[in-house]
């Protein structure tokens, strides 16, 4: 059969009657069938986070050994925060700290004697919790549910936990590294208050400034030789200088020790402030910029939609059948 124009109209004009009932009758049954009493409704709610730049309190508000912090705890994070924020909302804590709160078992209708139960349960959860990066770095929580005002408990609670979660593994760590530096900052104050108690020993032996008293003392002592002082005198003197002597060398050595380690000592003390913050101080992982609220009108399913599209459908299908049929008759014909 050759399909001209004017036998495609001539088709069309024959078969006008079974090519608008049939679809015409679908579209009666899809918008029968696409009711709430056979296909429940549901409602979306959603929310839209910006994820922080901002990991450290203390690196960003508090004064650093090299100055202050430059972070900007106001800053909208980029690509490599939304991807980050992407992973702990599809974290298995995230998604059982909802099912457990919404008892989203029952709430679906998964009764315990099905198969693969929670299987089916976090098949269910991912078809209707949904999370995306946009193009302007912020992700999006959409949540579908057959109640408008779950879905939107739902969505904020899982903005909620974002923050819960990171501050969890964020003080955590914190915490490791505030025993870490602790441990070493009362090490070093161990060893400063040992060394300051060993220079306190040789202050009360005479040994109190040894370059001072060196040269004052060797001084003193050329001149009584020089003038013929007193013998006594002289031998104080020469005791002086054998306590210098004998004692001079350990407190220079441990005085100028001790000043370094206090000067160490004053950069982690500043590192233990900065790390108590870090641990008892969290600021937000996420900016949110509103607040998930009930939907009053229905996302899914579109009824209009479908209903077109199953129309369309069946006119494609039905126009098909009509062509096959009419070819098959002429290559019958001419055979």
């Amino acid at each position: 059969m050759e399909y001209s124009s004017s036998n495609l109209i001539a088709f069309f004009y024959k078969n006008w009657k079974t090519l608008v009932v049939i679809p015409f009758l679908s579209m009666v049954v899809a918008v029968l069938f696409s009711g709430p009493t056979f296909i429940k409704p549901l409602f979306e709610a959603q929310v839209i986070l910006f994820p922080s730049t901002t990991n450290s309190v203390s690196k960003a508000l508090l004064p650093q050994s090299n100055g202050y912090g430059d972070e900007d705890i106001l800053e909208f994070g980029d690509e490599q925060q939304a991807e980050q924020l992407l992973q702990i909302l599809n974290s298995g804590e995230i998604r059982d700290s909802v099912i457990k709160k919404f008892d989203l078992m029952n709430h679906y209708e998964i009764g315990e004697d099905t198969k693969y139960r929670r299987t089916k349960l976090f098949k269910e959860y991912t078809s209707k919790i949904e999370f995306a990066r946009t193009q302007f770095m912020s992700v999006e929580i959409n949540v579908l549910d057959t109640d408008p005002q779950q879905a939107a408990d739902m969505a904020n609670y899982i903005s909620y936990l974002v923050n819960q979660v990171k501050k969890r593994v964020q003080k955590n760590r914190a915490q490791m590294g505030l025993e870490i530096v602790k441990s070493e900052y009362l090490n070093l104050q161990s060893e400063i208050q040992t060394m300051e108690e060993e220079i306190t020993l040789l202050r009360y032996k005479g040994v109190h400034d040894y370059e001072s008293q060196s040269a004052v003392f060797n001084e003193q002592y050329a001149i009584a030789l020089a003038q013929g002082a007193q013998s006594s005198f002289i031998k104080q003197l020469e005791r002086r200088l054998d306590t210098l002597a004998k004692y001079g060398g350990r407190y220079v050595s441990i005085r100028d020790e001790l000043k370094l380690l206090k000067d160490e000592e004053v950069k982690l003390r500043t590192k233990f402030d900065q790390a108590k913050v870090d641990v008892n101080q969290m600021l937000p992982a996420t900016f949110k910029v509103d607040d998930a609220f009930a939907a009053e009108r229905k996302t899914y399913p579109k009824r209009s939609v479908l209903i077109l599209a199953v129309g369309f459908v069946v006119l494609v299908l039905v126009t098909f059948v009509l062509l096959l049929r009419v070819t098959v008759v002429e290559l019958r014909t001419k055979s």
